[in-house]
C-alpha cells in the first residue's frame, strides 16, 4: 500500500494574517485542497492521511470530504517531526510505503509522485530535490566564512519524502534515544541514524515550492 501523507500542522506565521497558510484560498480552493486533489488523483496512491494541528481537526475533514482516498485525519504536535511520527504510528504494516509531503506545496507534480513510488520499489528511502543555483556558504559562529562547498554537488531539498514504513520508524526510534536529537527533515533522520541506508534522491521541480510568503501565491494562480 502507498499512503501520501499531507503534513499540515504548521501555523504559518511567515504569511502573516490570522489563518495558517494551508487553508488560504486561491482560484476558489484551500492551498490543502490544491495538495490533496494532487495525490488523489494520482492512480498509485491508495490512502491520504492529513496530519492536523488539534484546533483545525475539524475543517480539515470538512474540506477533505469530497475526496474518498483521504482515510485518516491525524493530531499533529509541536515539532514537525512530531507530525511525521503521528503518521507513522498510525500504520503498522512496516511494507507499507509512506510519502510524507509539505501540505502548502500544492504544486507539486503527478510525473515526481510517480518517481518516488517506482524509487521505493529499488530503495528503502527517497528524498526529492533541484539542483542549487545559488553559491552555497558554511559560516563559522563568529559570522566569517568556513568553507564554500562545490555547487555542482548540492541540491535543495523538496518533497514528497518517500519510505518503506519499517525504515522510517527504526529510524525515529534510535533518534528518540539522542537527547541531542533535532531535525527538519525525515530523510535526515535516515540519513544520520540509519547510515547503512541508502537515499535514493528524484529530481524535483522548480514550480514545486513551499508556500511560505504572499508573493509565493502568485504561482498557484497562474
Amino acid at each position: 500500500m502507498v499512503v501520501a501523507v499531507l503534513l499540515a500542522g504548521g501555523s504559518g506565521s511567515r504569511m502573516g494574517g490570522d489563518r495558517p497558510k494551508q487553508f488560504l484560498e486561491v482560484k476558489g480552493k484551500t492551498i490543502l485542497e490544491w495538495t490533496i486533489e494532487a495525490f488523489h488523483q494520482h492512480p498509485g496512491i491508495d490512502e491520504i492521511a492529513i496530519v492536523s494541528r488539534a484546533d483545525s481537526m475539524e475543517e480539515v475533514r470538512r474540506l477533505a470530504l469530497p475526496y474518498p482516498k483521504v482515510r485518516r485525519i491525524l493530531k499533529g504536535g509541536k515539532e514537525r517531526y512530531d507530525s511525521s511520527l503521528a503518521a507513522i504510528k498510525a500504520y503498522e504494516d512496516d511494507s507499507c510505503r509512506i510519502l510524507l509531503h509539505d501540505a502548502v506545496r500544492p504544486l507539486v507534480t503527478q510525473r515526481i509522485i510517480t518517481d518516488c513510488i517506482e524509487a521505493l520499489n529499488r530503495y528503502q528511502a527517497v528524498d526529492v530535490a533541484i539542483p542549487s543555483t545559488d553559491t552555497i556558504i558554511e559560516v563559522s559562529e563568529e559570522g566569517t566564512i568556513n568553507r564554500i562547498p562545490v555547487r555542482s554537488t548540492l541540491r535543495n531539498v523538496q518533497t514528497p519524502q518517500g519510505f518503506h514504513r519499517g525504515t522510517i520508524r527504526k529510524a525515529y526510534e534510535i533518534a528518540l534515544q539522542d537527547p541531542h536529537f533535532q531535525t527538519t527533515d525525515d530523510c535526515g533522520v535516515v540519513f544520520r541514524y540509519l547510515p547503512e541506508t541508502p537515499i535514493c534522491v528524484v529530481e524535483g521541480d522548480t514550480r514545486n515550492i513551499k508556500i511560505t510568503y504572499p508573493q509565493d501565491l502568485t504561482l498557484l494562480k497562474e
